[in-house]
């Protein structure tokens, strides 16, 4: 099925009016894919602007270094924050940040916003909860620490679940860190793990303004409807807000929709007015045009080449973004262009395998071997997840002998003595294009929890910059040249028997994991 017809009503370009699928519209290179603009805010930046990072000890340094020398704002959402030593120093350095900001002349400006997840941020004695305490309890004023508890946790079956098994109903899982105009955009946690040996994805946006607007706006409107974090480790609501498991459902999830999209609407009705000026400006003759041209060149901001389009979804407040973007990209993908689709735990829903076995692109799909799945040698029930996947990956292969597809879609399997895989998100490669002029980054892993049940946040980042293409390619590649092929012999391996236990249970829960 095309995903196109669901998308066509929404994916109408204002003038001139065209019928032809959204790739058609802008046939040429990154262009192709401003259709994306009808649905979410673009932002248009200078491709000097986008770094990406490649290991987790860079991503630890650079958390710090930008904490340190934010001076208005650090908004941090996660999964959770990990209870460690080195989480301990990212804390210390808030600290350092707020006390400078205190002693600063005039009432402090910094102000520090955290976005986790209730049920895995309250795991354990010591957790999420108690690592930021200190902050709330010292800095009252500019701290605020926000816990979503989703809306399908509550009744009977919030009092029955343990913990730990409770995170599989829905989460918190967006990871943005953002400090100033700075924008970190990635699927790491903010875990120990996370900044030593555990492999993800990792892009900085530097100086970029109204992209940091849009995401603290974000955070700030699911903070908005979670529970807030009290000096005494005990949570309550905001004033006047619906609660999220004692209150009425629907109520609670119609508010939740309209606070995200009035930040999707207003953020969007303000880059068109923004792209329209522009447009306009650079007109021949225009008067911006020739007060330009009295300006020193340096003054000058640099023309885009690149385009950033934020991608949320959040299925529990009926918000599918992301999920219909994806589903159009690998629709409309042409004969000959290349697909480099990479997720820590490879579960994809029905509808991604779908377009991935029924569709023309070249399909290069990397996932964890066993021994790098986060988690592996887990104890009790946890420690048969690996298998599953295992069973989940033999199924798809199977599948795609069957319909003779190896030469078009390819599994390759990370391998890393001593890591842990975790890296997410797609590079698009153009048909004769050795370099991807399209990347997906954020949190999604493209499975039914991503879909379905969690709360996601990534972004397209669309470019006709060489520079940037060229590193974008070099991510893909260090990630890849970590892998191996699967093949048939790859299921005949010891290490990949999988009991008759777990293959009966895993189509039974594989819409949890």
């Amino acid at each position: 099925r095309s995903s196109w017809l669901l998308l066509a009503p929404l994916l109408t370009p204002p003038v001139p009016v065209i019928t032809a699928p959204p790739c058609s519209l802008c046939p040429e290179g990154a262009h192709r894919f401003q259709w994306i603009r009808n649905l979410v805010p673009e932002f248009g930046i200078s491709s000097s602007h986008v770094k990406v990072l490649s290991s987790p000890a860079e991503f630890y340094e650079l958390l710090k270094v930008q904490i340190k020398a934010a001076k208005r704002r650090v908004v941090m959402a996660s999964l959770y924050l990990g209870t460690g030593l080195l989480e301990q120093e990212l804390v210390y350095c808030l600290e350092e940040t707020l006390e400078k900001s205190l002693q600063a002349k005039g009432s402090p400006d910094l102000r520090v916003s955290i976005l986790l997840d209730y049920t895995r941020g309250s795991r354990g004695r010591k957790n999420s909860r108690t690592m930021l305490i200190p902050l709330l309890q010292r800095f009252p004023e500019q701290v605020r620490v926000s816990l979503f508890h989703t809306p399908n946790l509550r009744g009977l079956l919030r009092l029955l679940i343990p913990e730990r098994f409770n995170e599989t109903i829905g989460l918190q899982h967006i990871k943005v860190y953002l400090f100033d105009d700075n924008v970190i955009l990635s699927g790491a946690n903010l875990s120990d793990l996370y900044f030593t040996n555990r492999q993800d994805r990792y892009v900085l946006l530097r100086d970029s303004p109204e992209i940091a607007d849009f995401f603290t706006e974000l955070v700030d409107a699911i903070g908005d409807v979670s529970l807030q974090l009290q000096q005494d480790d005990t949570v309550q609501m905001m004033e006047g807000m619906v609660h999220p498991y004692q209150g009425d459902k629907v109520a609670y999830c119609e508010i939740a929709n309209r606070r995200v999209m009035e930040v999707i609407n207003s953020a969007r009705t303000r880059q068109e007015l923004l792209h329209a000026k522009t447009f306009h400006s650079s007109q021949p003759g225009s008067s911006l045009l020739s007060q330009q041209g009295s300006q020193t060149p340096g003054s000058l901001k640099p023309e885009p080449d690149t385009w950033i389009y934020p991608l949320i979804q959040m299925k529990p407040f009926g918000i599918q973004i992301d999920e219909m973007v994806t589903e159009t990209l690998l629709t409309e993908a042409e004969r000959d262009a290349r697909i480099f689709l990479t997720t820590g735990y490879f579960n994809l829903t029905q509808a991604y395998m779908d377009l991935i076995l029924g569709t023309r692109a070249e399909y290069r799909i990397l996932l964890a071997s066993p021994e790098v799945n986060g988690f592996f040698g887990a104890k009790g029930v946890a420690g048969a997840i690996p298998a599953a996947y295992v069973y989940i990956e033999h199924q798809f292969y199977s599948e795609v002998c069957y319909l003779q597809q190896q030469e078009r879609v390819q599994l390759q399997e990370y391998s890393r003595a001593g890591w842990t895989f975790h890296a997410k998100g797609l590079w698009l490669y153009l048909a004769g294009s050795d370099l991807p002029c399209l990347t997906l980054i954020g949190s999604p892993n493209f499975g039914y929890r991503s879909v379905h049940r969690d709360l996601e946040a990534q972004v397209a980042i669309v470019t006709e910059n060489k520079a940037l293409q060229q590193q974008l390619h070099q991510e893909q590649e260090q990630l890849y040249l970590c892998s191996g092929v699967v093949s048939t012999s790859t299921f005949e391996q010891p290490n990949r028997y999988v009991k008759l236990w777990v293959k009966l249970v895993t189509p039974l829960i594989k819409n949890f994991f």
